[in-house]
């Protein structure tokens, strides 16, 4: 695919590279693509892991296009399936999706690697919520972020917009690796074939229940993976593959999966 959004597939993996010169920063328009995107990503059976990154070297995402807000664009306008670039809101997403940073991550751009499962970033990396600059508030973030790193340190970002570079990310959690700019994507790739190996009914049970658990005690949560009531362990429960992985340990060799 061509314009703001660049696509590559090569068996069960999707990059997705934001490309709109000069920050890739995302409108409307660009939202509604990745939206797109991220449903059929969602929606195909033979696709088994995302990565999404950004053009260049300098940016990832800075988030909104205050230059297309400024022509028109609603803050609170049609962002499309999945909300603000496409995979933040997007129902039922169960496959996991790696963010290769390779620069400046801000505002809801950083939100959208918030809404990731890994998060491998360029030695240059940095990170900020810098809407409270500009008298409006980081949404997803506020939500988000003092659930992944120290409450402190989320509430200072919100709070006073401050930068965190690579090192300090890495420090309370925020990454899981930081790479030369060079084997940024190299080492994303690699990522995304191990993954794209493994149990994809797994990864999907696995992402259910930690988004539902999120608001709700353990005991509860417990209940319902032992009474089947997600629905991803319940298609689990009685797949081929959950025979299959008791088989292949039981025979001592690796096992094949099916997705089914």
């Amino acid at each position: 695919m061509t314009g703001p959004i660049l696509t590559r597939r090569k068996g069960g993996i999707l990059e997705v590279t934001i490309d709109r010169p000069k920050a890739n920063a995302i409108d409307l328009k660009t939202s509604r693509i990745m939206g797109e995107i991220f449903r059929e990503f969602r929606d195909d059976p033979a696709l088994r892991v995302a990565i999404i990154t950004g053009a260049g070297e300098k940016f990832f995402c800075p988030g909104w296009d205050l230059k297309a807000a400024a022509d028109g664009d609603a803050v609170d306008g049609d962002y499309g399936v999945g909300g603000f670039g496409g995979i933040q809101e997007l129902r039922d997403l169960n496959k996991p999706i790696i963010a290769a940073v390779n620069g400046i991550c801000c505002g809801g751009g950083l939100e959208i690697a918030l809404s990731t499962d890994l998060i491998l970033a360029a030695e240059h990396a940095t990170f900020a919520l810098p809407e409270i600059r500009s008298g409006t508030v980081a949404d997803a973030a506020s939500i988000k972020l003092p659930k992944r790193i120290p409450y402190h340190i989320a509430m200072d970002m919100l709070l006073t917009g401050r930068w965190l570079d690579v090192t300090e990310a890495n420090r309370w959690g925020f990454v899981n690796e930081v790479l030369p700019a060079n084997r940024l994507m190299e080492r994303a790739w690699e990522l995304a074939r191990l993954l794209e190996s493994g149990p994809p009914l797994v990864y999907a049970a696995i992402k259910e229940v930690v988004r539902e658990a999120e608001g709700r005690d353990f005991q509860t949560t417990m209940n319902k993976i032992t009474r089947r009531q997600f629905k991803t362990v319940d298609i689990l429960y009685s797949s081929e593959d959950q025979l299959e992985g008791a088989r292949a340990f039981a025979e001592k060799r690796d096992p094949v999966w099916k997705g089914r």
